[in-house]
């Protein structure tokens, strides 16, 4: 046997990295050592990203994958549940989107519902914040919670939305950086590890993926983002956790808000039975199916009835309240932002500066290009380029005007929220490139959810484009 660097008895890791770049496959033996290797720091850094370039390169069969997502797993604390609560804790993942502020009435509906929602979410990278980043514009919300108090805040509050501390699948966390840092990360077998093993250690009994595909997503078609898709619900079932999928368009930006602090301010009107009716039918959608995949329901219709039942009456807002106050916000901060008629930006940061841009001619709105949006915000300060990178939660986007709406040339269509005293020419003229006006007979409205991948035990057709 071959000697690791510290002398011990251990797998010649320079042969795995052969292996798999010559298109070989990896035994969960051999992937067990280099995710130990990952865990204990025994392996270099060039190490670490030969194998994931090698990977990248030549894929992983599912067998591979599965046990990768298990190895990762499987690495740090491993969640165990109170019996009572079998069949009750849930989770949602989103591959990511423009304006994407569905967990943050998505998990308290679901509480509210009488699920457990243990949601470990990430930090942005790229255009704008990830959800972690959303909650944190709210003063004194803490996304790190030790196991014993996320085990309290579900049993008080029935959900939490955290990051992933030290105890939690430290491999991903490695992992995790060295994919951004050799540009593998759109790697459908790495993806599906990070995504899963974080969710395995969850203990859920049923996870829903809503993975997006488009122009402002990571697949910009449908059917490489159903390649991703099959390969999350295969592993994910093979992992014993009930998991479906829906599949849905990643163009314009969901809702009417792009940036941390609105987009609190836009998932709380949500809550409160108000807001965009894209966003509250996604939440209602994938609320519905998590109900019914958990048995919750009796099929996903009831269970979108629920769902909306519980945004109309106030108790998914209640659930929300109760969450900011469990994870460090105070009472008097939490009441406000929760009332009825409240100014969110007494608690939220505004933008020292607000900027109005107009329609260039008459027309009907047939499209706005979400990534334009995005990357405009990113470089006024919305989003990271690395991990660890401070952003500017008051930094965004709100759009003045809806898909298939008729506007005048002259009025406001965007109004872009900023620090620095004016925008660029530039960036003018790719937020004014994003808005595509046109005839109002050659407006065509897309559903957001193009299609459902059910857990294989539950069969059932519910193809919608």
């Amino acid at each position: 046997m071959a000697q690791t660097e510290r002398g011990k008895p251990g797998v010649r890791f320079q042969e795995l990295i052969r292996r798999k770049r010559d298109g070989g496959r990896l035994s969960a033996e051999d992937i067990s050592a280099f995710i130990e290797g990952v865990k204990s720091g025994s392996l270099q850094e060039v190490q670490i990203g030969a194998m994931l370039m090698a990977i990248w390169q030549k894929g992983m069969v599912a067998e591979e994958t599965l046990a990768l997502t298990k190895e990762m797993k499987v690495s740090g604390h491993v969640f165990q549940w109170p019996e009572e609560w079998a069949g009750l804790v849930v989770d949602k993942h989103s591959t990511g989107g423009v304006g994407d502020k569905v967990s943050l009435p998505l998990a308290p509906a679901l509480a509210a519902c009488g699920c457990k929602v243990p949601m470990i979410s990430g930090r942005g990278l790229a255009h704008t914040g990830g959800t972690l980043d959303k909650l944190e514009s709210i003063p004194g919300f803490n996304v790190h919670q030790p196991v014993d108090q996320v085990k309290q805040i579900l049993q008080d509050v029935g959900c939490c939305i955290v990051g992933q501390t030290e105890d939690l699948v430290p491999a991903d966390r490695v992992l995790y950086a060295r994919r951004d840092a050799t540009a593998t990360v759109d790697s459908v077998p790495l993806i599906t590890a990070s995504i899963l093993s974080k969710k395995g250690a969850e203990g859920l009994r049923a996870l829903l993926l809503d993975v997006k595909f488009g122009r402002a997503a990571l697949y910009k078609d449908l059917d490489s983002a159903r390649t991703l898709t099959q390969s999350l619900v295969t592993v994910g079932n093979r992992l014993e956790i009930r998991t479906g999928a829906v599949l849905s368009r990643m163009d314009a930006p969901i809702g009417r808000c792009v940036g941390n602090a609105l987009e609190v301010y836009e998932a709380l009107e949500c809550l409160k039975g108000r807001g965009p009716d894209d966003l509250k039918d996604l939440v209602v959608v994938l609320g519905g199916y998590l109900l019914w995949m958990s048995d919750q329901s009796p099929s996903p219709e009831s269970g979108q009835r629920m769902i909306t039942e519980v945004l109309t009456n106030g108790e998914a807002l209640r659930k929300f309240q109760a969450m900011l106050e469990a994870q460090g916000v105070s009472a008097h901060v939490a009441h406000s932002l929760c009332s009825e008629k409240t100014d969110y930006f007494k608690h939220l940061r505004r933008a020292d500066h607000q900027t109005e841009l107009q329609a260039s001619d008459d027309g009907t709105v047939l499209d706005i290009d979400g990534m334009v949006i995005a990357t405009v915000l990113h470089g006024l300060g919305a989003g990271r380029t690395k991990v660890g990178e401070q952003i500017n939660h008051s930094v965004g986007a709100e759009l003045l005007a809806d898909l298939g709406q008729q506007i005048r040339k002259g009025r406001p269509w965007i109004r872009i929220h900023h620090d620095c005293p004016e925008l660029s020419p530039e960036q003018h003229r790719d937020l004014q490139r994003s808005l595509v006006l046109g005839r109002r007979e050659s407006y065509q409205a897309s559903v957001r959810v193009a299609d459902f991948i059910p857990p294989p035990e539950r069969q059932l057709t519910s193809r919608l484009l």
